[in-house]
């Protein structure tokens, strides 16, 4: 569904990622993880057009990713997007955060996406916050608000930024259970993430990033594991041992 084919991105006259070959299949969790700066984001925002790439490419089914292009229109609104940070309305009310796409961007009618943007805010277990605005939630809910927000586009598959690394710790568990009950439903999930044993439950492949280049990918039994590169064993020693 997703494949990174020689991708090059530079920001100047930093290159941050030096010729990416990755791909994500129909119904598979991939979790990316690496180092602050590896070029973890970025993978993600060229999937959806949020930056142009110099060089390679990038395809959601078969199309090439062009931000410039009529077509990025159709990609974003098959492969949504959840930010570290919500990037919720704050001057609409949940349930006008959650319609605001199927409404306005794909032209659905509002009482349809009303009646589906409360079926999917039961889903994450928001029902009684249609109401609200995103300054009364807590963290932990206004992310569940914008996964819901993501799923009312009916997207083929979903890209997730480091969706908990801006909550609180007791706030995490909450997002997690609503990312693991859509990777049993079959989602395609292309997930950065520090939560490494979230990634090793319910990634399908674990991809290690570090300088603008995988390193190394696998199962997680494999890569979280077992890891045979001596950078992925570093890193992770760090994560996990942080006080060592």
């Amino acid at each position: 569904m997703i494949e990174f084919q020689d991708v090059h991105k530079s920001f100047g006259a930093l290159e941050v990622l030096k010729g990416v070959n990755a791909t994500v299949g129909k119904g598979e969790v991939v979790c990316i993880i690496g180092p602050s700066g590896s070029g973890k984001s970025t993978m993600l925002r060229c999937v959806n057009g949020l930056e142009n790439y110099q060089k390679g490419k990038v395809l959601v089914e078969g199309q090439a990713v062009n931000r410039d292009d009529k077509s990025i229109q159709q990609v974003r609104m098959e492969v949504a997007m959840v930010f570290q940070r919500f990037n919720l309305f704050p001057h609409r009310t949940v349930l006008e955060n959650v319609i605001e796409g199927p409404v306005y961007v794909k032209g659905e009618k509002k009482p349809s996406a009303e009646k589906r943007g409360r079926e999917l805010l039961e889903r994450v277990g928001l029902a009684e916050k249609a109401s609200a605005h995103p300054q009364q939630l807590s963290g932990g809910q206004q992310q569940r608000v914008a996964i819901a927000r993501a799923l009312a586009m009916q997207p083929r598959a979903i890209l997730f930024d480091e969706p908990t690394s801006a909550l609180d710790p007791e706030l995490v568990g909450e997002v997690l259970t609503v990312m693991r009950d859509l990777a049993k439903e079959g989602m395609t999930m292309l997930i950065v993430t520090h939560e490494i044993a979230f990634a090793r439950e319910v990634a399908d492949r674990v991809l290690f990033i570090d300088g603008g280049v995988i390193v190394e990918q696998g199962p997680p039994s494999e890569v979280l594991v077992r890891p045979s590169h001596p950078r992925t064993q570093d890193f992770l020693h760090r994560v996990l041992h942080p006080i060592d």
